[in-house]
């Protein structure tokens, strides 16, 4: 950095400098300026896809893989407004990227006639960007640009949510001044800080309640995966000896192979021996865990009265009163302090294919595609596993991801054409190859993404579901033939787009398919068939679960009436 220097030359080395060394994008007519200087010499890695959306996807699995804040770049309206979605994802499920886009230049602004691209008018996209990011500027002071960047930046970090960068195409070569603070910064973000008082007198309170329950139980959350503090779970636990559960947003967070992991829960839908031991808790202490519908089986999460402890957003909930200005983190490291009685329990983990036949011969079936997976897996490190939206997010939560693997998905938002992209972001950021679970709806939305595989010399697997349509919808309509999609030639494109394809339909073709896709150097799709209405079990409950609920009111009206 120096004291003087160009708006783009200065984005390259603020990047550098907090450790971004790849940047997601399309270029465009408004970008161009701005996209070139990200990428010239010396500059960053630009990775292009095909759409827009594929862009946001994939920086959002690039953040979550790596820890580090994911980049994109892309240009104002046609190319900014497709990015609204992908980033609303990231916002509800706290990842930190952040979004540069073009803009037409200040001469262009002054002819006060429409722009090409604009929508209603020019600041339109700040404004909507805005609904979805933690902080947004657009850059047009050269004496405050580097600072408003910076402020933007460390917001991203603190709160974990995406941040919006807007700078006109007049701007990227303008010269700015950087602050002497900023040339001297070593590059390093730091998360809001916690009150040490209230984050000891909480610790304090939570652990005398624990050391008086009997059956205590921990539920881990997303915000442990964000805040870097799975290894201080992982020691908090040991030390506890209670059981962990994690979410269905932070599945992962908690090794999956651990003998203390119970499993997922999903409040009433949740494998039975998860729920009983939930019914026998006399103390839950949930760990940055969000109050989402899909966390807790869209009911109402389970509160102890006045025998649960809850850490999330800043905040510790105990009994009846509230500690604000507490971070998780912080707060799990407060606990690994206290004295704390040694809960001795068998822990068993617990899923739902227990009574998934193993059989074979027939037509593969969801449940056995799911264990073949887990047998996969347990034979095979270095994977992580990507979840598409649909029936495969459920299907996900029975997948065991050993060896401290990865697990990503979009568990609350649930974006369908998450998967490929965030794959393939999430494979240049940590290297590790991704084994794709995909249904063919989610597929046709994003999965063409997956031919850029070739160029960046990626490898992932596609477990592509094909039942001919949005199966999970199914059960649930009057009009079935509303959601079929076309037959792809899922196979034959992938050799068309330099990869690996197989068809298969049973369990034996799907376990000899892996060992060959396993074997391969480029990427690889798997059409596996499956009969139209087949589903994971978790859908299949939280469908049947669903519909009692939905006609629960009417049962009741109508007894009302007699």
């Amino acid at each position: 950095m120096k004291r003087h220097m160009a708006l783009g030359d200065f984005l390259v080395a603020y990047l550098r400098k907090i450790g971004v060394d790849h940047i997601f994008g399309i270029p465009g007519d408004l970008a161009l300026k701005l996209f070139f200087a990200l990428g010239r010499r010396q500059g960053m890695k630009i990775i292009t896809f095909s759409h827009e959306p594929g862009v946001g996807f994939a920086a959002d699995g690039y953040a979550r893989a790596t820890g580090k804040i994911g980049v994109a770049c892309v240009t104002y309206g046609a190319g900014g407004h497709n990015m609204v979605n992908p980033v609303a994802g990231s916002f509800s499920e706290r990842v930190p990227i952040l979004i540069f886009s073009g803009g037409p230049g200040e001469e262009e602004r002054k002819l006060g006639t429409l722009i090409h691209h604009q929508a209603r008018e020019i600041e339109s996209q700040h404004r909507i960007f805005q609904e979805v990011t933690c902080a947004s500027r657009v850059l047009t002071d050269p004496l405050r640009a580097a600072r408003e960047l910076h402020e933007v930046v460390s917001a991203i970090w603190a709160e974990q949510r995406p941040g919006y960068i807007e700078i006109h195409r007049d701007m990227v070569d303008q010269i700015i001044d950087v602050p002497d603070e900023l040339i001297e910064w070593d590059g390093h973000l730091h998360w809001h800080e916690s009150d040490a008082r209230k984050v000891e007198e909480a610790a304090r309170e939570t652990a005398a309640m624990f050391n008086h329950s009997r059956h205590p139980i921990t539920i881990t959350g997303i915000e442990i995966h964000r805040y870097k503090a799975s290894h201080e779970l992982v020691s908090l636990a040991e030390k506890m000896g209670a059981p962990v559960c994690t979410t269905v947003l932070g599945k992962g967070a908690f090794p999956m192979d651990h003998p203390l992991h119970l499993g997922v829960h999903v409040g009433p839908i949740s494998p039975p021996p998860i729920v009983q031991r939930m019914d026998r808790a006399d103390f839950v202490l949930n760990l940055g865990c969000l109050k989402t519908d899909m966390n807790f089986g869209n009911r109402p999460p389970r509160v102890i009265q006045g025998k649960t402890v809850w850490s999330v957003d800043r905040k510790v909930d105990v009994k009846y009163h509230t500690y604000t200005d507490v971070g998780v983190r912080d707060f799990v490291r407060a606990l690994l302090k206290q004295k704390l009685r040694a809960h001795k329990e068998t822990v068993t983990y617990a899923d739902n294919l227990r009574d998934v036949p193993a059989r074979d011969g027939k037509q593969v079936r969801v449940g056995q595609i799911l264990l073949a997976v887990n047998e996969f897996l347990s034979a095979h490190r270095r994977y992580m596993v990507v979840t598409e939206s649909g029936d495969m997010l459920f299907g996900g939560l029975d997948v065991r991801v050993p060896h401290h693997g990865t697990y990503l998905a979009q568990g609350f938002y649930a974006s369908m054409g998450f998967a490929v992209p965030a794959a393939i972001g999430a494979q240049i950021g940590s290297g590790m190859r991704p084994l794709i679970l995909c249904g063919d709806g989610g597929f046709q939305m994003t999965g063409p993404e997956i031919s850029h595989a070739p160029i960046l010399k990626l490898n992932p697997i596609v477990l592509l579901i094909n039942n001919g349509g949005w199966g999970i919808f199914r059960p649930v309509v009057e009009r079935r033939e509303l959601l079929d999609i076309p037959p792809w030639p899922y196979a034959a494109l992938a050799r068309d787009w330099g990869g690996t394809g197989f068809e298969v339909r049973t369990l034996s073709e799907l376990r000899n398919a892996l060992v060959e896709a396993d074997k391969a150097q480029s990427f690889v799709i798997i059409d596996i068939k499956v009969e139209r209405d087949d589903l994971s079990p978790v859908t299949v409950k939280y469908i049947k679960a669903a519909a009692k609920r939905s006609q629960a009111p009417r049962k009741a009206a109508r007894g009302f009436a007699r």
